[in-house]
């Protein structure tokens, strides 16, 4: 596999540029800020939810991605088959009332243990609510797919400079004024997006008013100090495969996926491609003066 030039020096300055980032104290207490007052979020309810796959579609065009011929992930074949490519997946359990569907990706946690655990701030929570990814500065650790306890990040392992990829809760749409674009195709209503404070006003009211209907509970709402994408469900959320998690956050535990020691890792991962870059420039030259002056 031949590495670029151009490649070459972007994943070696993004590997150095942790030598000059902010101290991990600050990046932690980034990520553990609370959430603005207007950050939006989706309400999830699984009452409604048809298992159609709409969501999926209108996130793989919006997202122009290729995901794999996937639907209606039963829960019982773990592990969750979100990759690179496929942002988000319905899936589904068989119950004594029918199959229960339940639309999952990236939950934009109110304190991302992802943007903690990053030691070259690739990940950052934005005012909206959305956890969003700079590849610039991304230098492949995999530390957000370590520290995220839904197990969502993923990376391009078929691509010689591999990204991160996964749901951005369409931050691009949302500074435009635009829903996501998910939530705009889901022809049911099942996905509610708005206000996050807006939305846990409506799950506690349909809970109230149908407890027949509806488990006690929203998920998102407390788990892990909160979640941007929030659900309803008239099962448990155990039983739909959903990690049960406790309220305290994760920001803190995370920082030990990147301790002390992320500047040495940077720096060692620079010299290595360095060597690597320079030894198959010290082959190529080689090549070409034997090429050029071939024995007689």
């Amino acid at each position: 596999m031949k590495l670029k030039r151009r490649e070459f020096l972007k994943v070696v300055g993004a590997a150095t540029g942790a030598l000059l980032l902010p101290p991990r104290s600050e990046l932690i207490a980034r990520a553990s800020s609370d959430s603005p007052c207007d950050s939006k979020g989706v309400l999830v309810d699984l009452t409604k939810c048809i298992g159609c796959g709409w969501c999926q579609e209108a996130c793989s065009q919006q997202n122009d991605l290729s995901p794999e011929e996937i639907r209606n992930w039963s829960v019982e074949q773990d592990p969750l088959p979100l990759s690179a490519n496929t942002w988000t997946l319905v899936t589904f359990k068989e119950m004594e009332q029918g199959r229960v569907f339940a639309k999952r990706q990236c939950m934009h946690c109110v304190h991302p243990a992802c943007v903690s655990a990053c030691p070259v701030s690739a990940l950052e929570k934005n005012e909206y609510g959305a956890v969003v990814y700079d590849a610039a500065r991304c230098i492949g650790c995999r530390y957000c797919m370590v520290a995220c306890p839904f197990g969502i990040p993923k990376i391009e392992w078929d691509k010689p400079i591999p990204l991160i990829r996964k749901c951005t809760f369409c931050a691009d749409r949302q500074e435009e004024g635009l829903e996501p674009a998910c939530t705009s195709a889901c022809p049911t209503g099942a996905l509610l997006f708005g206000d996050r404070a807006a939305l846990i006003t409506e799950a506690k009211a349909r809970i109230e008013e149908h407890s027949d209907q509806y488990v006690n509970h929203i998920y998102g709402k407390d788990e892990l100090g909160g979640t941007s994408w929030m659900y309803i469900s008239p099962v448990s959320f155990e039983e739909l495969g959903f990690p049960i998690l406790g309220e305290e956050t994760v920001t803190g535990l995370s920082e030990t996926v990147a301790a002390a020691g992320t500047p040495a890792v940077a720096l060692g991962v620079a010299l290595f491609l360095s060597s690597i870059y320079y030894r198959s420039k010290s082959k190529t030259g080689t090549h070409a003066h034997a090429a050029t002056h071939p024995r007689e």
